[in-house]
Order: C-alpha cells, then structure tokens, then sequence
C-alpha cells in the first residue's frame, strides 16, 4: 500500500501549539506522550534498521516505528501477527459478530472514568453472551469468544462499543458434544439487549456505591445519589443497541473480518484528504444512508481534540478472550472442541503478502543491522533511497 498523502502527524504539526495553548483540563501525559510518539514515528529520531530482500539482495534504510497502539502508522505489523497467532484457535463452523454499545447518555461518565467503565462494559457484555448462550432456550452450549474495545464512530465522536466474533455454536454442559447454532441464527438480540442492560447497570450501581467513580466537574451532579437514581431509570427505559449479524461462513473469513477491526484506531491516515487554511477534512461513513462516503470539514483543533478522546488509559487491555477461549482454558477447551468436530488442527489462513516488501522484486525484506539515533543522522541512505523510511517493524 502506497503512502498517504496526509497524515494525523501534519494535522498534529499544524495545530498542536494552538490546541495545548488553549489549557484543556483533561489533557494528560499519556496524550502528550501519544501525540510525541505520532510526530516521531518513522524519522530520524527513532533510529533507523537496514533492510535486505530475502530473494534478491537489494538493501533500504527504514526509520523505525514508535509502535504507540494509537499510531496510524504502526497497526498493520501489530494486526499480522495477532492473525498469526489466532490461527491455531479457528474452528471449522461460522461464526457470529455481535456487537453492545454504551447509550450515549453514559458518555460523559465514560469519559471520566474510561478505565472503570470500559471494563464493565467488557465484563457486562461478556457474561451477557455467556448466560443467554447457556440457557437451554436458545443455544443451551458453553461458548467461546474474543471481543474488542473501540470508542469512536466514524466522525470521531466519543462512542464506545465492543466487538464479539463468536464460533456459532458451543460445548454440550458435559463437554460431549458440540451443539451447532442454526443457521441464519445465532442468539436474540432483544434477549441479548435486555440482559446486557441489567447487568450494566448493576454493575455501574455497585461502582457507584463503593466510591468507584470520578463525579468531579461536569458530573459533580451525580454525587447527589438522587440525580444519579433518575439517570439510571432515564436509560432503563430505553432500549438498549445490540447488533447480531447472522453467521458467516467459514472460520477464515471470521478471522479476516476481524483483522479489520483488532488493531483500528479512531482514523486512519487514509481517510484525511486535505489540510488547508486551519481547517482538515476527511471521509467518513454514513451508516444511515446506505454507508455512503461523505466528507467533513472540521477545524484542525477540534479534529486533535476528536482524536485525543481515544486515548486508552495505561495498561488497558482492548483485546480480551472469554469462554472456552479465555487463556485459563483454551489450552484443554480449544483441542477437545476440534476433536468433537472431527478435527485435528486448526485451519491455516493464508496470511497478507508481508508489510514491508522489496520495491524491485516483492520478496519480503529482512532487517540485517539497527542503526541508533546518531547512526542514522550520521549514515546516509543508499542513492536514491531519500524517501524510503516510511516502513517500520
């Protein structure tokens, strides 16, 4: 894939003293280290390695990645080698994409206390699919998942909203035998929805009574447990949005489906088409008129504060397993799910041509030195490679 022509570190370069200058409270170090590591990415500052093609010799200088999980720059690697490993747990059944999103009006909550709140938004959803799964009603089998985190929508709002691609089907109580989903039918979503529902709000009721939350500032309302009981009751009356797309085909097209969206960051580089006048504009989707492309236009600040909304907390965790996938169990769950569907070993995805490949012949290049800093500024590139630091491991 080719360069973009604009990237998240031009927009950062043209509007990041007028941003910071403008004293946003919520800043933190963890979106100043975010916006350091997105300018230094891929340049001089990171250091450099030396690259030669694995079937024709020919050797490109490369500056280095910062692998910030927020980088445009830095997933496609990250997403590569997370399919990589997932490919041993495929199993040969279709599989479900199943997706709980957080009502809007928690949105300012989330925001104070994305770490708290993101969690339970993985814990509800997660014991949501498992207990509706298990009944006898519906699926009556153990089942096995893997769920992931974004908290955006495509204009870059604040939106959080977790991912579950699900094998459609699961293990017998007794682990016998493998209960198949139906067809074009995996688990109801309005059962699903009112279950998430209630364990949501339970969970957010006993954060509140144990002085788990952040209620300062805007939320300092909240503290009042009476305006706190009237928002609970003002969402418990509403019908919560659970998406259940029917099962797809085919545990390679499971895992290629969710390549696209493991390692998403709110906006890719690709979608920016011009920077002009204080002002960038990008192409977003519109879900609501057929997924038709549009474009907006917004000023270069508030595209920083759009994106800076995303910035996870240390430490988070975006990717979680559960079920027989979970790492407790998948070691003894996962074999004996594909002995009982006849099975022996996973399937074998064929993987993405390599990330980084010669620009004679395609062969994949290989890193034969590291260069630091220093070495880099000193070391000039081979003639005619001025431009070819744009690849990183």
């Amino acid at each position: 894939m080719q360069r973009a022509t604009l990237e998240v570190a031009d927009v950062i370069r043209a509007a990041a003293d007028t941003f910071f200058n403008a004293g946003h409270k919520w800043i933190t170090w963890m979106h100043v280290k975010v916006i350091r590591a997105i300018l230094a990415c891929r340049t001089p500052a990171l250091g450099a390695h030396l690259d030669r093609c694995s079937q024709c010799e020919h050797q490109v200088i490369s500056f280095n990645s910062c692998r910030n999980r927020h980088c445009p720059k830095c997933q496609a690697n990250a997403r590569n080698r997370w399919l990589e490993a997932r490919q041993r747990d495929l199993l040969p059944v279709p599989y479900a994409h199943v997706v709980f999103t957080l009502p809007h009006q928690f949105g300012p909550l989330a925001l104070r206390n994305k770490q708290a709140l993101f969690d339970l938004l993985f814990r509800a959803s997660a014991q949501t699919l498992l207990e509706v799964a298990r009944d006898p009603r519906r699926l009556g089998g153990e089942i096995g998942f893997f769920a992931v985190l974004h908290t955006w929508n495509q204009k870059l709002l604040f939106h959080p909203h977790v991912h579950c691609v699900v094998p459609a089907g699961g293990l017998a109580a007794d682990h016998s035998r493998w209960i198949p989903a139906r067809r074009r039918f995996f688990l109801p979503k309005d059962v699903l929805a009112e279950v998430f529902r209630g364990k949501f709000l339970d969970g957010l009721e006993v954060l509140y009574a144990g002085g788990e939350l952040d209620l300062s500032g805007a939320l300092q309302s909240l503290a009042n447990p009476k305006l706190f009981a009237a928002l609970i009751r003002s969402v418990y009356s509403k019908d919560w949005v659970v998406y259940c797309k029917p099962p797809f085909r085919g545990a390679e097209h499971a895992l290629r489906y969710l390549g696209s969206y493991t390692h998403r960051i709110a906006i890719s580089n690709y979608r920016l088409t011009e920077l002009r006048d204080g002002k960038i504009t990008f192409r977003w989707r519109d879900s609501a008129h057929g997924n038709q492309q549009r474009l907006m236009t917004i000023p270069a600040e508030e595209f920083l504060r759009r994106f800076l909304l995303h910035v996870l907390p240390p430490g988070f965790v975006r990717i979680r397993y559960f079920g027989f996938f979970a790492h407790r169990r998948r070691t003894t769950l996962v074999p004996l799910c594909f002995a009982l569907l006849a099975r022996t070993t996973g399937s074998v995805v064929p993987m993405a041509r390599p990330v980084w490949q010669c620009p004679l012949c395609g062969g994949a290049m290989i890193v034969i030195e590291r260069l630091s800093r220093l070495q880099t500024l000193l070391r000039s590139p081979p003639a005619g490679q001025a431009k070819e630091g744009e690849k990183a491991l």
